[in-house]
């Protein structure tokens, strides 16, 4: 028997269609829509079915089902409302996840709809019992346990020092923190605080936060003590763990047949035991499941619904939480309690129709042009969100506990069996964003890899951790890393010392790629800045009908397009080819028309896919909390989430599939941060949402206050908030004390004058990086006669510079160089060489007095990759005389028009104090020879220092 739409009783139908939450109350056994303004108010005499509607990124829709009952409402209604629930999901398709849910004992799932809490009120409907009518305030008191709120008895008994309570009286809300509960607990529960005083004081009450210890002599400690008739010793908490979870004989399975459980019998708990003809119900101590197979009718569903409520009545100890699950569509949560799950037994969308015939027809060289609506690969390739605009700083080979700086042209070209790190800097929102980035071949060994992270960690470290850090696998790249190298060419074998030791070692084959050698390249990519080819095994099973690629060797240049890639693939083919094999005549080879030649290069003939190389999509993120156990990692997911759930005290892992981040608050114990990369990788190998995440998963370490905008897409952002100062507690409750304005710590970072990109561009400006290619080459494939000539004006600079702003002069421009209406562009650049000499000197070992011989090759080699550093330690010295010139210029122009006045006018307890003065800036009223007699250091080392630094020493020192 089938259930649709029509079947539903009149004020369900309909539900379901769009994102978003509907809301049910039962009134005499019949669901009653609640109105949008009163969602979140549910009362302990009712019950309610709560449907949460979600779009995925594909578009479908996904159904969370909830029947919330009341700690006062009877078990006919209880039973009336899960049978609703069947009835709601068989109409929405069947494939909803249904959860019971019991007042007090709420999934986090349900309580994140309802931010920060939900508070019953006491009452119920005719059909039980009269809503309380309104009357003069009550005073209440609740505990905050975890994401629950409970109202318990308002007497000093009910205190105690290990939770948060809150005190609600008709003039003010008082927070009563207890000794032992954690700084997130007491930031949460100040975010109840505000939803009591915008829900039951119209935002109009005063707030108070009392400390534990705190006695009479604090006033509002005083009152607050005053409404319990004075200060008395808290009790001591029995030592018991309410989220110990209880007892039980191990995970038991019962099949449903006719309202009747059996006990399953069976070794080991798998899969197989699931019938799809049959209902099951599995207990598992504290939580209880409902699995419904694929096949089964409504009638059975409904029956081992009321057998699992029965299940659920008379169970001891009582249960906390049911969850109803379809085949097909189970939870993480359900297929963990098994002991083997097969990965692939989820239920795909299926493919349309129309697309196979259209594939397989174009394969054929059938144009089925109109036969299927087609979608532009710009469309279906993922947004970077990154500025690709940005600087490509330096890029590093590591040769075991070495690096090697490549030269410009050689930046975007790596070996399989190589390790590397780049610096790569962008224009940001407010100051120039950084990311620090590793990225391992697949043929990389150990001690390259460890070496490579070791040195990337003191970058960032040298840097203040102001970087993003990335850690990549070849095969694995995101698309910011694409965006970042433009042109990316990877090639087989390696030239680290520790690799070719380790095939010499093993007996492996050196497949290192040699230009006259025999070579086959795929290229990929979605435009002429997000174009790669990868150097694949030299067979023809390595074709595929839905790619371009490169075959070079015997002094001979083939290309191959396959029948199934576009005008688009194919140009991209060739602008790759002028970086491969420039200058070079080419063979083109039509797929299906190849020559004999071009076969025997490949081995032979023999069969190759016709699909598409898929890549795994980016899901719906996850954001999970990382806490320490007994040293043992414990996560616990955060649905809904905001950017107010991240703690700065914690460490959080944002799951978005193809990628993770790892986010560092500013207050984590520092034990912990050199941990943070660790966090990650085991964060992959238990794979806690059984979605067969690969340890080669890219991860992004990024700390608070620094996020990039690729970490920041996937919340509502406020960057004020991550530049406040104290703890989470402090940091909430000067939010809530400050009439929502966040308390910023320090105002927003200038731009450094010596870096590479000034100002953040102007979006109405086109802007875009010049592509790297050879020098002396005669043509360009693929672009006009006209574009050619002027590139190869451009070219002879024989400079990869990535990132050349346009010549224009921005406010911030202006104002970093007061004294011209334009920077000295001379002055610029080998500043920003600078910093790339800085961050390249930082591992610099000390000489020895003995140095190995070394042959006349590999001295030479050591020459050539040496000079950029003696050239650039040349430009630094120069750059950072140049930095300090200007930023004594900067404040001496900015002071010489300030009136001066005695000190002891401008400190803060003055009795004649200084007026119209900037109270932030005491120190620029000063003459100089009392500045001068105030600090130690000179004013050139002063300069030296940031401004933020230098605001700080002024308060430490106590000037005023």
């Amino acid at each position: 028997m089938t259930f649709s739409m029509r079947d539903l009783d009149q004020a369900l139908q309909g539900a379901g269609q769009k994102s978003g939450i509907e809301i049910w109350r039962i009134e005499n056994f019949k669901p009653v829509t609640v109105p949008k303004e009163s969602h979140g108010k549910f009362f302990t005499g009712d019950s309610y079915i709560v449907l949460k509607t979600t779009a995925s990124r594909s578009g479908s829709l996904h159904h969370d089902i909830h029947y919330w009952l009341g700690k006062d409402s009877s078990q006919d209604e209880a039973g009336a409302v899960a049978v609703m629930t069947v009835e709601l999901d068989s109409a929405l398709g069947g494939r909803a996840v249904q959860y019971r849910e019991v007042q007090g004992h709420e999934t986090e799932k349900f309580l994140s709809y309802f931010k920060p809490c939900i508070i019953p009120q006491e009452g119920g409907v005719a059909s039980g019992f009269n809503h309380v009518k309104p009357e003069e305030h009550q005073t209440r008191l609740y505990i905050c346990k975890g994401k629950h709120v409970v109202r318990v008895p308002f007497v000093r008994s009910t205190l105690n020092h290990e939770d948060v309570f809150i005190l609600d009286t008709e003039s003010k809300i008082f927070q009563f923190n207890g000794s032992k509960s954690s700084i997130q607990e007491r930031a949460k529960a100040l975010e109840v605080v505000q939803y009591i005083k915008d829900t039951y004081h119209d935002g109009k009450c005063d707030i108070a936060a009392v400390e534990d210890g705190r006695m009479m002599a604090d006033a509002e400690a005083g009152e607050f003590w005053g409404l319990f008739g004075g200060f008395a010793p808290l009790p001591k908490k029995p030592a018991v763990n309410d989220d110990e979870t209880a007892e039980s004989d191990g995970i038991k399975l019962f099949s449903v047949d006719k309202g009747k459980t059996d006990a399953v019998e069976a070794e080991s708990l798998t899969k197989e035991l699931l019938d799809t003809n049959k209902c099951y119900i599995l207990d598992c101590g504290l939580e209880l499941f409902v699995w419904k197979g694929r096949n089964t009718s409504i009638d059975l569903r409904k029956n081992a619904t009321e057998a699992a409520e029965e299940f659920f009545r008379s169970s001891e100890p009582p249960k906390s939480n049911l969850v109803s699950v379809m085949e097909g569509y189970e939870t993480v949560m359900f297929r963990s309690k098994f002991d083997s799950w097969p990965a692939s037994s989820t239920i795909a969308e299926p493919q349309q129709g129309r697309g196979k015939v259209a594939a397989l027809l174009q394969r054929q060289g059938v144009n089925v042009q109109g036969l299927v609506k087609t979608s532009s690969s710009s469309k279906d390739e993922p947004k970077p969100y990154i500025d690709g605009t940005g600087n490509l700083q330096v890029v590093w080979r590591i040769n075991c506990e070495e690096k090697t700086l490549l030269e410009a042209a050689d930046q975007s070209k790596f070996y399989s069996g190589d390790c590397y790190i780049f610096q790569y800097s962008y224009p940001g929102e407010d100051r120039e964003e950084h990311l620090v980035g590793t990225w391992f071949g697949k043929q990389s060994v150990e001690e390259d890899r460890a070496s490579a992270l070791s040195m990337a960690n003191k970058m960032v470290e040298s840097m203040k951790f102001m970087p993003a850090q990335a850690r990549i696998y070849e095969g694995k790249e995101p698309i910011q890393f694409f965006v970042i190298m433009q042109s990316f060419i990877t090639f087989k074998g390696g030239l680290s010392e520790a690799f070719k030791k380790y095939i010499a070692e093993n007996e492996i084959p050196d497949t290192t790629y040699e230009a006259e050698g025999v070579a086959l390249f795929r290229v990929q990519g979605s435009g002429p800045e997000n174009m790669q080819a990868i150097q694949i095994e030299a067979v023809s099973t390595g074709l595929n009908s839905s790619h371009c690629y490169i075959l070079h060797g015997d002094s001979t240049v083939f290309t191959w397009c396959g029948n199934l890639t576009s005008s688009d693939d194919q140009e991209l083919m060739e602008r790759m080819l002028d970086l491969i094999k420039p200058n070079e005549p080419t063979k083109a080879q039509k797929e299906g028309s190849e020559s004999e030649q071009f076969w025997e290069l490949l081995g032979g003939k023999s069969e190759y896919p016709s699909q598409k190389i898929k890549k795994d999509g980016e899901s719906d993120p996850h954001l999970f909390s990382c806490t320490f156990t007994n040293e043992n990692l414990k996560v616990t997911e955060i649905f809904s989430f905001t950017q107010d759930d991240l703690m700065t005290e914690d460490i959080f892992i944002l799951d978005c599939h193809t990628e993770i981040f790892v986010w560092v608050g500013q207050q984590v114990d520092p034990k912990k941060k050199p941990q943070v990369l660790a966090i990650g990788e085991n964060f992959l190998e238990h794979d806690f949402l059984l979605e067969n995440l690969a340890s080669e998963t890219p991860i992004y370490i990024v700390t608070e206050g620094n996020e990039p905008p690729f970490f920041t897409r996937f919340f509502t952002w406020d960057s004020s908030k991550s530049g406040m100062h104290g703890n989470s507690f402090q940091r909430k409750l000067a939010i809530l004390t400050n009439k929502g304005k966040p308390l910023l710590d320090k105002p927003k970072r200038r731009v450094p004058a010596y870096s590479s990109r000034s100002t953040v561009p102007d979006k109405s400006q086109p802007r875009s990086r010049s592509m790297t290619f050879s020098p002396d080459r005669a043509r360009v494939r693929g672009r006009s006669p006209a574009f050619n000539a002027l590139a190869a004006n451009f070219e002879k600079l024989n400079i990869r510079n990535q990132s050349t702003p346009p010549p224009m002069v921005s406010p911030m421009v202006r104002k970093l160089y007061p004294k011209s209406h334009a920077p000295d562009l001379s002055k610029i650049a080998p500043k920003s060489a600078a910093i790339a000499a800085r961050t390249a000197l930082f591992e610099k070992s000390p000489p020895t007095s003995q140095e190995p011989p070394t042959s006349p090759s590999s001295s030479e080699a050591t020459n050539q990759a040496e000079a950029p550093k003696s050239t650039s330690e040349t430009n630094e010295e120069e750059a950072m005389s140049s930095i300090h010139e200007d930023s004594k210029e900067e404040e001496a122009e900015e002071d010489s028009s300030l009136p001066t006045f005695p000190y002891e006018r401008l400190k803060t307890d003055s009795e004649d104090p200084a007026s119209d003065i900037d109270l932030t800036r005491r120190e620029a009223y000063m003459t100089s020879s009392e500045f001068k007699e105030k600090f130690e250091m000179t004013k050139n080392e002063f300069y030296k220092l940031p401004k933020w630094k230098q605001n700080k020493l002024k308060m430490s020192v106590n000037l005023f």
